[in-house]
């Protein structure tokens, strides 16, 4: 492995354990077995082995969203598929998305927020698409696209939560309960 993935996959333990104030550079190049002047020679600070890292993570969660969100008449099979890819990155990428999760609800003025806001805004962007393209179809949906697509990806991070802390099966029970519960009251 090169200096510099070992840097993000250090970067990325280190920030998920303790957050991303609490690690220091000193930390993180000790921990990868290089010097200071290696990370700066990729990243130039801390705040761009942060960025590197958001970038390199999230694309993976975009390659199972983009597929997933795509609308084609039945929302709740659409729903069903983004909450499954968002389960799946879970399971598979959890490190990261405790990351995630915990730098997007730190103070917004923070340095890890302004870093992952984008990567949020993205997955929000995408969200807000389907519920738009599903307003089509159900009319009683239109205008309310952000606020349904905030409160769809909270209830995916509620489950999400349960699972870290708790050990939840994200089993296909639970993305059906999980859209259902979400959807109840939405048509009416």
């Amino acid at each position: 492995m090169d200096n510099r993935q070992r840097l993000l996959d250090v970067a990325l333990n280190l920030f998920s354990q303790r957050g991303y104030d609490a690690v220091g550079v000193q930390e993180i190049v000790e921990a990868a077995g290089v010097t200071k002047p290696t990370l700066y020679h990729y990243f130039d600070s801390k705040r761009g082995l942060l960025d590197a890292l958001l970038k390199r993570e999230s694309g993976q969660l975009l390659t199972k969203l983009l597929p997933a969100s795509i609308y084609q008449g039945d929302l709740v099979h659409t729903l069903e598929a983004i909450t499954r890819a968002y389960f799946q990155l879970a399971e598979h990428q959890g490190t990261f998305y405790r990351l995630q999760l915990a730098i997007y609800y730190a103070p917004p003025e923070s340095e890890a927020n302004q870093a992952v806001r984008p990567f949020i805004k993205e997955q929000h962007a995408i969200l807000e698409d389907v519920f738009i393209r599903a307003a089509e179809d159900h009319g009683n949906l239109r205008g309310r696209h952000q606020r349904y697509a905030a409160g769809f990806l909270g209830v995916i991070n509620a489950m999400i939560g349960l699972y870290f802390n708790t050990g939840l099966d994200l089993n296909k029970d639970v993305i059906y309960q999980t859209v259902h519960q979400f959807m109840y009251g939405i048509f009416s």
